[in-house]
């Protein structure tokens, strides 16, 4: 079977879209693209507000090691504060009628 030059493997088409320097946010809500600065030991999403400590594996390809704790539990809190002053603001609104 000879090979078609006009065609390229699904590994050649991945390739492509390959972004070097770049992380994923880990929030499965967000995902957000995120570009650190070469040698950041940290990097913040603009979108959703996660921090990640992250790893270089050489000096331009980033990975994320993991969550900044304090970062994540403090946002988690407050979301969770929210929601919580909402459904009690529900609750007395309906044992007000």
């Amino acid at each position: 079977m000879a090979i078609d030059s006009g065609k390229t493997s699904a590994a050649e088409d991945l390739r492509k879209t390959r972004t070097f320097g770049k992380v994923r946010c880990h929030n499965p809500s967000c995902m957000e693209r995120l570009v650190p600065e070469p040698g950041d030991e940290h990097v913040k999403c603009p979108t959703c507000g996660m921090e990640f400590r992250l790893f270089w594996i050489n000096p331009s390809l980033p990975r994320i090691r993991g969550p900044v704790w304090d970062v994540n539990r403090k946002l988690a809190q407050e979301r969770l504060a929210a929601l919580e002053k909402a459904e009690a603001a529900k609750k007395a609104k309906k044992g007000g009628k």
